[in-house]
């Protein structure tokens, strides 16, 4: 039980959907994902060293590429979160539940795809999550620290409304989140006796509290993903996970996340093994091929491949490109082609050159950043560049916003100055339009 190396330790792995949220509004903690790091800063040029510009940033001058700093996924997330958090600090659990309750009913998402339940179920309980990871930054916390009497709280809340599970819920949702926070980052040999005996007091209470709740009988994906979360604290997942994923993914088949941390649970760190994820992917693009084609298979497969050589290795690359034309087909809209290119570009070159096996269908997936960037994209969204050069690690400690995606911005203009390098050396320039790049005359 909570055995995983640090670089098992993604955000994805802990609760699907919610931790995206706390990196991209700078809330996450410390990364939990050792591989892939971020790219470094640039370095600070030496006194005297030519201030000739470099042929990236040549090619640079001769892009034009609407640029949205802010998305409307990014706001939307805002809104929720804060919506929660607000109803939350007044004490109108009620209201708030409700209002879960109908967002998780009616399947309600933001532009992105962000489940608009489970961003409020956040809200409501990040100011507890927050006030233990800010005392557990302290080498010795005290007995007294602010996270106990978060939890009380929350306690306290849940048995005045013993009948309404939504609230059972968050109470148990922030459970596993101080849970984590007890864990911390580490490796199992050098966790304190303390923090894994708090850890896992903490999961079994979320147990307690959720074993009464059966999301396919209510019908409920916040209650589902819930239960996929409760499986880093049980001593044999293995018999779960890929039952716990198919009531999940079933319940909320158009939620790609989902099939996201399925695919990285599969993997050999956590509770699965290769075959498994090779079978649970083929299996789930069947059971969602009328909306996703074959991208079920690219969905589950998709972060499994970027932090695992050996699942790299094994991957049918055929049929993961086939899944990125249907997710294409299905969600032709700039969030996702920024997504898919991003990590085509970006995300997958990480361990390019360390592995031969893998390195293989790491090119040839990695290859259909020319296609997504010539054909699809007309808008570039710095955030999820930003995001992808960390190689999607939804945990990792974002200090500004600003800077964050001004990284992702640069990495962007780099990759796509190198699809058109020849057409930029030929004197052209490129401009993005509502329908797709077009060629002029510098």
């Amino acid at each position: 039980m909570l055995k995983r190396s640090s670089s098992a330790l993604t955000a994805i792995a802990a609760i699907p959907v919610i931790a995206t949220l706390k990196s991209r509004f700078g809330l996450g903690s410390q990364p939990l994902q050792s591989p892939p790091l971020a790219l470094p800063p640039p370095p600070s040029r030496p006194a005297g060293q030519s201030t000739a510009r470099g042929p990236h940033q040549r090619y640079e001058e001769r892009l034009s590429i609407p640029v949205l700093e802010q998305s409307p996924d990014d706001q939307a997330c805002r809104v929720a979160h804060d919506r929660g958090q607000f109803l939350a600090r007044q004490d109108r659990w009620k209201e708030l539940a409700n209002e879960i309750q109908t967002a998780d009913s009616d399947r309600l998402i933001t532009p992105g795809g962000m489940p608009i339940a489970d961003l409020l179920a956040y809200g409501a309980r990040s100011d507890v999550i927050l006030a233990a990871e800010h005392a557990l930054m302290e080498s010795h916390p005290p007995k007294n620290a602010p996270m106990v009497d978060g939890i009380i709280a929350l306690e306290t809340v849940r048995r005045e409304h013993p009948d309404e599970p939504i609230i059972t819920l968050i109470v148990a949702l922030a459970h596993i989140d101080v849970g984590w926070a007890w864990r911390g980052t580490g490796w199992e040999s050098i966790v304190p006796t303390l923090n894994r005996t708090r850890c896992a007091a903490h999961f079994d209470r979320a147990q307690h509290l959720l074993t009464p709740l059966c999301g396919i009988e209510l019908d409920s994906p916040i209650m589902a993903a819930a239960r996929c979360a409760l499986l880093a604290g049980q001593r044999d997942p293995q018999t779960r996970i890929a039952d716990d994923y198919e009531d999940l993914i079933d319940l909320d088949p158009h939620n790609h996340r989902h099939m996201r941390a399925l695919g990285n649970h599969l993997l050999p760190r956590w509770f699965g093994s290769y075959q498994q994820l090779e079978l649970e992917a083929r299996r789930t693009a069947s059971r969602t091929q009328d909306i996703w084609g074959a991208g079920g298979y690219t969905w589950v497969c998709f972060d499994a491949i970027a932090v695992d050589a050996q699942a790299c290795a094994i991957v049918d690359s055929d049929f993961f490109i086939d899944g990125l034309h249907d997710i294409v087909a299905a969600r032709p809209d700039q969030a996702m082609i920024n997504l898919l290119a991003a990590y085509c570009s970006v995300a997958l070159q990480h361990d390019l050159g360390q592995n031969s096996v893998s390195d293989l269908p790491r090119m040839q997936i990695a290859d259909c950043a020319k296609w997504l960037i010539r054909d699809h994209l007309t808008e570039l969204h710095p955030m999820i560049w930003a995001h992808a050069s960390d190689g999607f690690d939804n945990n990792s400690r974002v200090t500004s916003l600003a800077r964050f995606a001004a990284r992702g911005r640069a990495d962007a203009l780099q990759v796509i100055a190198d699809q058109f390098s020849d057409d930029i050396e030929k004197g052209l320039r490129v401009t993005f339009t509502p329908n797709g790049p077009e060629l002029h005359p510098a």
